[in-house]
């Protein structure tokens, strides 16, 4: 299927991916006093006595709002919000299709940090959670820090958060397979963007110490002081050797190479210098750092890609629906390393050991069971770190 061609056909066919349904019934008089006016007094004026019933008494407590700003909209760049719109919308569709969450984008007109802050501060009382997406680096690190620190809600920046559980969910299989352990393999990943840098930090709260990340100038290298300082202080946390070069020196003796980068930029001798039973998860979109077949040819053990036409599909849809269903059962303040972690093992004990093979390390992204048992293991791991206004879940 040529499926840009279709997708532009099926867009327009649509008219949006997504719509609002009513949930009460509006037929009689009574129907709309009790939904509106005058019943609906009660209802508000609980709410002013007690904030923490509006997530009782309206929908907050199911509602995601999708946020980006348009400037790193999938491979295209920065294209601007009502661009990026046909993304969000699809990222909605998945939220309700996948774990029945309710979601709404909103796309903001500004690069601004402040603006950008402020505008969702001010709407945070709205829902119950924020989803960012799609904004450029280095400015997605601060939006989210900032509104970690202003709002009351889970702040979830999928580029960094939800790439990282499930990268984090195949390498637990694929060093299972290679007969590693996580906190002595040594790992390479190359782009310090939003998801280069998400990943290092969920591999450091592991446990795993030999990691180098590489940007297109080389490995970064703590003392250098042309990085920038979300580089600087990632450099501090890894590359502990010092070792300076290029990402063929990086790969030199690697156990794992993680692509968040550029099309075509491994070689085939990259591969055959990095350590017995090499895994590559080689995920720039739509080319890949290299193709699969081209990679096993020169000796990879184990390749993972983020395409749905090649085994180990490492997709996010695995992880973000799961867990905000699981945040919003249990009414989390945050989502903490703790819950990502959660998720991972989650993901990862989807495939069992009868099934674990060199192009099965990852559930598939249609794998209906996925999510109620990411959702169950975040909730949990909410629960364990005193994160959650509700020992029990919410009916939704």
């Amino acid at each position: 299927m040529d499926y840009a061609t279709e997708s532009l056909k099926k867009h327009q066919e649509w008219q949006g991916k997504i719509e609002v349904i009513c949930r009460v019934p509006l037929k009689t008089r009574d129907d709309l006093s009790l939904s509106y006016t005058p019943g609906v007094a009660a209802p508000c004026l609980e709410i002013q006595k007690d904030i923490n019933k509006s997530y009782e008494l309206t929908r907050r407590g199911n509602l995601v709002a999708v946020i980006t700003d348009g400037s790193a909209v999938l491979g295209l760049g920065d294209i601007g919000p009502e661009a990026g719109m046909p993304v969000m919308e699809g990222k909605c569709a998945l939220f309700k299709a996948f774990a029945g969450v309710d979601a709404i984008p909103l796309c903001i007109r500004s690069q601004s940090v402040d603006e950008i802050v402020n505008t969702v501060r001010l709407l945070a009382g709205s829902f119950g959670g924020i989803n960012l997406e799609d904004i450029a680096a280095p400015r997605c690190f601060e939006i989210e820090e900032r509104l970690q620190g202003c709002c009351d809600i889970p702040i979830f920046h999928d580029d960094q958060h939800g790439t990282a559980v499930v990268v984090l969910a195949a390498l637990l299989n694929a060093l299972k397979l290679a007969g590693k352990s996580p906190k002595e393999a040594s790992v390479v990943i190359n782009g310090a963007g939003a998801a280069g840098i998400g990943i290092t930090k969920l591999l450091l709260s592991l446990g795993l110490k030999d990691i180098i990340l590489c940007d297109r100038y080389g490995i970064l290298c703590a003392g250098d002081d042309a990085l920038r300082p979300i580089h600087a202080a990632m450099a501090k946390l890894t590359n502990v050797n010092k070792l300076q070069g290029g990402l063929a020196e990086a790969m030199k003796g690697a156990d794992v190479f993680i692509g968040v980068s550029a099309p075509g930029i491994v070689t085939g001798e990259m591969i055959r210098s990095m350590n017995e039973k090499p895994i590559l998860f080689p995920m720039a979109n739509p080319v890949p750092e290299i193709m699969p077949e081209a990679a096993i040819s020169h000796g990879a053990f184990i390749v993972g890609t983020g395409r749905s036409d090649f085994p180990n599909q490492i997709n996010n849809v695995l992880a973000f629906p799961g867990i905000f269903r699981g945040a919003f059962d249990v009414r989390a303040r945050v989502i903490h390393e703790e819950m990502l972690l959660a998720a991972a093992y989650a993901i990862a004990a989807q495939v069992t050991e009868e099934e674990l093979s060199v192009d099965y390390i990852i559930p598939s992204a249609l794998d209906q069971a996925v999510v109620p048992k990411v959702a169950e293991a975040v909730a949990c791991a909410a629960k364990a770190i005193k994160e959650a206004r509700r020992e029990t879940d919410v009916e939704t």
